[in-house]
């Protein structure tokens, strides 16, 4: 069973997220035993971002300001798609309050869609959500 950085570097939907990852260093974080729960950008959530962005966040200069955003996608414990409740607040590992929204059987972080992924993961679960939570 792989951990959340293993599945990561594999799925061919998380080009973008896989350099992100690694260019933050939170690899490190995402490879630990944890359990967390890993609120997963696809590349089509990167694109969304403006013109750029993306780019400038990977210079070596910018890493804080990429773990930052990085971090603002990981949440301490192991929540599964049926865990998630209209209501909850979530808080990531650098204090980022992240509130769910449920509606018609459909997850939300505010206004970002979150999609299930049963991935087998044994240091916690990985979500994909289709926009980048800033």
């Amino acid at each position: 069973m792989s951990n959340i950085t293993q599945v990561v570097n594999v799925d061919k939907n998380l080009k973008i997220l896989k350099k992100g990852v690694h260019a933050s260093d939170i690899d490190q974080l995402l490879s630990s035993t944890g359990p967390f729960t890993f609120f997963a950008p696809t590349d089509i959530a990167f694109e969304k971002l403006a013109k750029g962005m993306m780019d400038n966040l990977l210079e070596p200069q910018n890493r804080v300001k990429l773990t930052d955003l990085m971090n603002n996608h990981i949440v301490n414990g192991k929540i599964t798609y049926a865990e998630l409740k209209d209501g909850d607040t979530l808080t990531t590992v650098n204090g980022k309050v992240l509130v769910v929204n449920v509606k018609n059987g459909s997850v939300s972080i505010g206004d970002i869609t979150v999609l299930p992924r049963e991935a087998k993961i044994r240091n916690g679960i990985m979500h994909l959500t289709d926009t980048v939570i800033q």
